[in-house]
């Protein structure tokens, strides 16, 4: 049996070639992965250098650090993840990255998230995607690539046909390159999953979603989508619904943060009859009152058997509208997984919420409230569940993806890595 490298040992080497000094907190991850021998030789492993740690103080990783890594991790192939995210990585750091990325034939994912990297080191590791064969999920969320750099991943999104998730969501994407990305994913086949949150639009046209929406009724292997603070109200809902009547490939519509209302939802009612695919439908913190969840609520007990999860976290509804969608769960068995908290309960919904989970139809861990008593009137508390809670940071203690805090990963849309 062959032995495997000693990543901390060549570390302390490469350090000392390229004249800098140890990074501890480098040092430390690079000793415990040597500890997992059995774990290397068999599934590969994921180095975890977050910047982000409460409970350890941790020196941050910066571009000298990243340049150093690199030259260790080019030879190490059962590294098959990175996680670099809130370090202090700029441009300099995305030369180092790309260069990486060109001469690396076994990483898979990596997490560059709410670095410093910007519009010039976006265009660095892009190009280096033209070639790369290998990576399959690249996270960018939070570094202030621009409208340029988001064209330079549409660019290669035309060439790659390996990565099948991309997360570019909080990057200040402008207008052209979501329209560029839209269209290269029409003719795409790999990516999977696309995260294109926060984008900085000056229009109220929805033109960008109508491009998404055009982009949906062409392709056949996009599993998940987030729309997240897009300005998607009426004109885009009605666009993305009736694309989404002929898709038969998306099963994770994320339209949180939007200016949805109750009038638009019953476009959503409507698609969630005639669809059968959708099996996550994120709403949350939009403004779809009683009568929106009413809309859905029809189509979850007469029609949709095929929705597993429904977040309407913070939509003004109040105890008609959150009674009738605690109604369609009695009907609809598939829906298992569903969302309430921020809404305006009353004792009809605390009892018509208590029942289903004293009954076992809706289990604790596939909901965000939880019933107890007071002077014989039911109340609901709040607890920390949802579709991604830790889409944006990991717990200090505790079971980093829990299925309850995480459910869009339980339910498997598409895997993390």
């Amino acid at each position: 049996m062959s032995v495997l490298p000693d990543l901390h040992q060549q570390y302390l080497q490469a350090c000392r070639n390229l004249s800098q000094p140890e990074n501890p907190f480098i040092a430390h991850v690079l000793q415990e992965a040597d500890k997992n021998d059995n774990i290397r030789r068999t599934k590969g492993i994921t180095l975890k250098i977050a910047g982000n740690s409460h409970l350890v103080p941790v020196q941050r990783v910066t571009d000298e650090d990243l340049q150093v890594l690199a030259s260790v991790l080019n030879s190490a192939v059962f590294v098959t993840g990175l996680d670099l995210r809130y370090n202090i990585l700029t441009d300099v750091g995305a030369k180092h990255v790309a260069t990486f990325l060109q001469e690396n034939s076994t990483l898979q994912y990596l997490n560059l998230m709410f670095n410093d990297i910007g519009t010039n080191g976006a265009e660095l590791i892009a190009k280096a995607l033209h070639r790369n064969e290998t990576l399959a999920y690249l996270r960018m969320t939070g570094n202030k690539i621009g409208n340029k750099g988001g064209m330079c991943f549409a660019s290669m999104l035309q060439i790659n046909s390996t990565l099948e998730k991309l997360d570019v969501g909080d990057c200040d994407l402008g207008m052209q390159c979501l329209i560029a990305i839209a269209t290269v994913l029409t003719r795409n086949k790999s990516v999977k999953a696309i995260n294109l949150n926060r984008p900085l639009l000056y229009s109220q046209e929805e033109e960008t979603t109508v491009h998404v929406a055009l982009m949906l009724k062409n392709n056949a292997s996009l599993v998940e989508l987030h729309l997240c603070k897009h300005e998607v109200k009426k004109f885009g809902v009605a666009r993305l619904c009736e694309a989404l009547y002929e898709n038969c490939s998306l099963r994770y519509l994320d339209l949180s943060c939007n200016k949805i209302t109750r009038d638009d939802v019953e476009f959503l009612g409507e698609l969630l009859k005639r669809n059968q695919t959708l099996e996550i439908l994120d709403l949350n913190s939009n403004r779809i009152e009683d009568d929106g969840a009413i809309y859905l609520s029809e189509a979850l007990t007469l029609y949709n058997r095929t929705l597993q999860a429904l977040s309407v976290v913070n939509n003004n509804i109040s105890g008609k509208g959150l009674v009738a969608l605690s109604h369609s769960m009695k009907t609809n068995m598939e829906l298992s997984y569903i969302y309430i908290w921020g809404n305006k309960f009353d004792e009809a919904t605390c009892m018509a919420f208590s029942e289903l989970i004293q009954t076992g139809r809706l289990k604790p861990n596939c909901t965000d409230v939880e019933p107890y008593e007071v002077d014989g009137h039911i109340h609901l508390a709040e607890l920390s569940h949802g579709l991604k809670k830790h889409y944006y940071w990991t717990p200090s203690c505790g079971e980093v993806k829990n299925k309850a805090a995480n459910a869009s990963l339980a339910i498997g849309a598409v895997s993390e890595y």
